[in-house]
């Protein structure tokens, strides 16, 4: 149902207060029952781009070029393509019930092999759902 669905307003004055909204809600409806989730070529969820460290909650991320890129077939052209997201944090996605990571494409084949078989790390930010107790993995060619 279409009540059951929330977004972040991207649109939002005051980003950091939408972020801080936003994990509120999540908290106050009693957290998240599917995390639907796709896994980008340099190992990104959620938009939680590889960094140094992991990301805890809901925050506003400066997208890679790389991500940029392969989103412009959304957006007609690459300049369309917004610089930022607000994403979900890997703290809340690892606390959903369950997870979906739905992967598309032989071309990510070795960055999902590194994501469930190499080493947890922030380099690789889908690498910390190895940790997951209720992961499923769907891939598509």
């Amino acid at each position: 149902k279409a009540e059951h669905i929330h977004i972040p307003d991207g649109n939002a004055p005051d980003i950091e207060k939408e972020c801080s909204r936003y994990d509120h809600l999540i908290e106050n409806l009693g957290g998240i029952d599917l995390q639907l989730l796709g896994i980008g070529h340099n190992g990104h969820i959620g938009f939680n781009e590889p960094n140094i460290a992991f990301e805890k909650m809901t925050h506003c991320v400066e997208l890679n070029q790389s991500t940029r890129e392969a989103n412009s077939k959304y957006f007609g052209t690459l300049d369309q393509v917004p610089q930022k997201a607000i994403t979900v944090g890997i703290r809340l996605i690892m606390q959903a019930r369950k997870i979906l990571l739905v992967v598309n494409g032989k071309d990510k084949k070795e960055i999902l092999e590194q994501a469930l078989f190499g080493p947890v790390t922030p380099k690789v930010p889908a690498s910390i759902l190895q940790m997951h107790p209720n992961l499923t993995v769907v891939v598509c060619d």
